[in-house]
């Protein structure tokens, strides 16, 4: 009982419900991640340990093309101490709010909602760390600002502990 109750304390000090996708369905403009993502996307971003000290920074490029329901993402991520990642995203349309995304070293299949000018990624992957490759939960959210710009703050989790996070600032080339 009396565990229940710091719990509860906690809780309510920390707030254990998080963000919900839900709280975002009426809010503009729109997100369609089909027009969105299409075309040539640059941005920047920085990448933060658990405590929050900035780890590394980073230049964005991507560019997506889509077939009826079915999208690739190619992009490309150049870190400042030179470290370059690339990385194609295979996208599938389930409806109007749901998609599913594969890339190489997702483990199985990247799980994405969108409601409103939000979207919701959920996944696991392999990151490679030094000589090591760690399975990282990921909790992947992206907010349109307007048809140009996209924030996305990305949480790391490992045994359901932030480990780090990543805030990304994209902006799509007018066409």
């Amino acid at each position: 009982m009396r565990l229940m109750i710091i719990f509860v304390a906690m809780c309510s000090l920390i707030g254990c419900s998080g963000m919900s996708l839900k709280d975002y369905k009426n809010n503009q403009p729109q997100l369609n991640l089909q027009t969105y993502l299409n075309g040539n996307i640059n941005g920047y971003g920085i990448v933060q340990d658990r405590t929050g000290n900035v780890t590394r920074r980073f230049d964005f490029h991507g560019n997506a093309r889509w077939t009826d329901n079915k999208g690739i993402f190619d992009e490309k991520i150049i870190y400042d101490n030179g470290k370059v990642e690339s990385r194609e995203w295979l996208f599938v349309k389930i409806s109007e709010s749901q998609y599913e995304a594969t890339t190489s070293d997702v483990i199985g299949k990247a799980d994405i909602k969108i409601a409103g000018n939000a979207m919701q990624w959920n996944y696991v992957m392999n990151v490679k760390v030094d000589d090591s490759t760690y399975q990282i939960n990921f909790d992947d959210w992206m907010f349109l600002i307007d048809d140009k710009h996209l924030i996305n703050r990305n949480y790391f989790k490992k045994f359901g502990v932030k480990v780090g996070e990543l805030t990304l600032y994209m902006e799509k080339e007018s066409s």
